[in-house]
């Protein structure tokens, strides 16, 4: 269950926090990048190129295609959402409350560093684009 400011509560199952906790460790992207999402909506601008590592999004420099396709992933396993405003969709992206989930859990453990079977396997299910049961 995730506490949000919305007074709904969200389950979710263990197969589906494994793997969205497993994308989210195999993404080019570090913990700050997440925590400031917890707060504010940040533009892919800021994440991509020079600017991700200027501001300790990335530790390298990410392609704006190589940052969406990251942060498209993301979006498929249910961490990231992308804002919307009066015009459409955005290129600003939130937190969902799963991805709020993961990112309080890692408030309180280390940032874990993936295996090489964790990247396999996120490899394989983004590869295959399994869903989550």
């Amino acid at each position: 269950m995730v506490n949000s400011p919305n007074p709904k509560s969200f389950v979710y199952t263990r197969k589906t926090l494994s793997r969205a906790e497993r994308a989210l460790i195999c993404s080019p992207f570090r913990l700050k990048l997440f925590r400031d999402m917890q707060s504010q909506s940040i533009p892919q601008r800021a994440i991509a190129t020079v600017n991700g590592v200027q501001q300790g999004y990335t530790q390298v420099s990410l392609s704006g295609l190589r940052c969406d396709n990251a942060l498209g992933w993301l979006i498929e396993v249910g961490v990231l959402r992308r804002e919307v405003d009066g015009q459409g969709i955005t290129d600003r992206f939130r937190l969902t409350p799963l991805g709020h989930q993961l990112v309080e859990k890692f408030a309180h453990q280390p940032w874990t560093t993936a295996s090489w079977g964790d990247r396999l396997q996120d490899a394989i299910t983004r590869w295959l684009r399994l869903p989550s049961i």
